[in-house]
């Protein structure tokens, strides 16, 4: 039975005097409700702005503007939900412009990757501190995705949906070549990729980044940093890790897995190949079955999940965050938009229209909506954060870099890994 959008109130009164944050930023002095006000229930007042980057053609934007915000304007009278599509590839910009302008939003969907550079330029309030029930939020969430908000010992916003890669395969494709079950270990992936042969492989992957690499890397043992996130050398340069690359340089020199791992254009799309039966498996995110299902109605995918090394199966977790900004004059209101959003009613009204929600409960919810969403649900249970750092853009641009030459045949996996966690270690001291 579906449930209503009517959800208790949890209204909030602001309390004076919380210090301020400061994380490598400037930051504001904070207004904190207490625990005592929550539970008091006072009534919430004025107007909040949410930046976001939902897409209108997946129907994102009517459950939120259309069923959510008027469903929390309306248990709260008086109060204003004021919702700002902005592209996603304009968002970074627009949040550094309005940083340097005093114009940020009270709240804003975050790309996971970004909460570390934003809370260290003091743009957020951390919610661990800001929310008195952060821990009764954060305590629903799959480990995964909540560690994308950690940074400096600090959670500054807590996931408002989620992702992660799972193996695709094509299973008619496999028989066709006398393989019966897709690879389900790393040293199944190397035993059976010569058997496909005349331009077909057991394999594509469509980039050579962290997202694309690191799932490899975890899987067989290895890492790019140490825990605290301070140090590449020993982690990105260590056995494990170089192990992990040197099988996939070695299945490229071997031709036995496309070019499409160096990126660019010129090849076939690993979604494509696959439907088509040039690729065996893929590793790809839930985001491919609606297009595999629109451009190749008769074609059935499969999944498995990651390929399991010595570590176990270990994929990469993608997806978006929910924060508050330091700047907003309505904190209180503010946390309680973030509440509602995090709420059943909400999380399952975005997880129809194709948001997974990062919350295990919801787990039955989710694939309900979706039978693909299943193993994207499982795969979640130990799928990892790429490093927080508020140099992720440059860590990944070097290890992409440097990963590429050794495909090319410049430099070997050893020496472009020790290039690599040379440059990324200062880097990471920056914080």
């Amino acid at each position: 039975m579906k449930r209503s959008l009517a959800l208790p109130a949890i209204a909030l009164a602001a309390v004076a005097g919380l210090a301020a944050c400061d994380v490598g930023g400037t930051g504001a002095s904070q207004s904190t409700p207490s625990a005592q006000q929550v539970a008091a229930g006072t009534q919430l007042s004025g107007e909040i702005t949410f930046w976001h980057a939902y897409s209108a053609g997946g129907g994102e934007i009517d459950a939120l503007e259309k069923t959510l915000i008027p469903a929390f304007e309306k248990l709260h009278p008086g109060v204003k939900v004021n919702s700002v599509q902005v592209p996603s590839d304009q968002m970074h910009q627009k949040l550094i412009t309005a940083t340097a302008g005093g114009s940020l939003p009270d709240v804003f969907r975050a790309d996971i990757v970004a909460v570390p550079e934003f809370a260290k330029l003091g743009v957020l309030a951390p919610l661990s501190d800001t929310m008195p029930d952060f821990q009764d939020w954060a305590s629903k969430m799959y480990p995964g995705p909540l560690a994308t908000n950690k940074y400096q010992g600090k959670y500054w916003g807590l996931p408002l949906d989620t992702n992660t890669r799972v193996v695709i395969y094509n299973q008619a494709a496999l028989t066709a070549q006398g393989i019966s079950a897709p690879p389900k270990t790393i040293d199944d992936l190397k035993s059976l990729a010569a058997k496909p042969g005349s331009g077909k492989y057991i394999f594509a992957e469509g980039g050579s980044g962290g997202w694309n690499l690191l799932p490899f890397i975890w899987s067989n043992g290895g890492d790019m940093t140490n825990a605290d996130v301070t140090k590449a050398s020993g982690y990105l340069n260590s056995p494990k890790t170089v192990e992990a690359i040197q099988l996939l340089v070695d299945l490229y020199n071997n031709k036995q897995l496309p070019s499409n791992i160096l990126g660019g254009t010129g090849t076939m799309q690993t979604s494509d190949g696959l439907a088509k039966g040039v690729y065996d498996t893929i590793v790809d995110g839930p985001w491919t079955f609606p297009g595999l299902t629109k451009s190749y109605p008769d074609f059935k995918p499969a999944t498995e999940p990651m390929f399991s090394g010595s570590a176990g199966s270990i994929s990469v977790v993608g997806g978006e965050d929910i924060v508050m900004t330091q700047q907003s004059k309505n904190k209180a209101l503010a946390a309680e938009f973030i509440r509602y959003m995090l709420s059943p009613d909400a999380q399952q009204a975005m997880g129809k229209v194709g948001q997974l929600s990062a919350e295990s409960a919801q787990a039955t919810a989710m694939a309900s909506y979706a039978p693909y969403y299943q193993p994207y649900l499982d795969q979640l249970k130990t799928a990892r954060p790429r490093p927080a750092t508020s140099q992720w853009a440059k860590v990944d641009d070097i290890f992409t870099k440097q990963v590429q030459l050794a495909f090319q045949g410049k430099t070997t996996v050893k020496q472009a890994l020790d290039d690599a966690a040379a440059q990324i270690d200062p880097l990471l001291a920056q914080g």
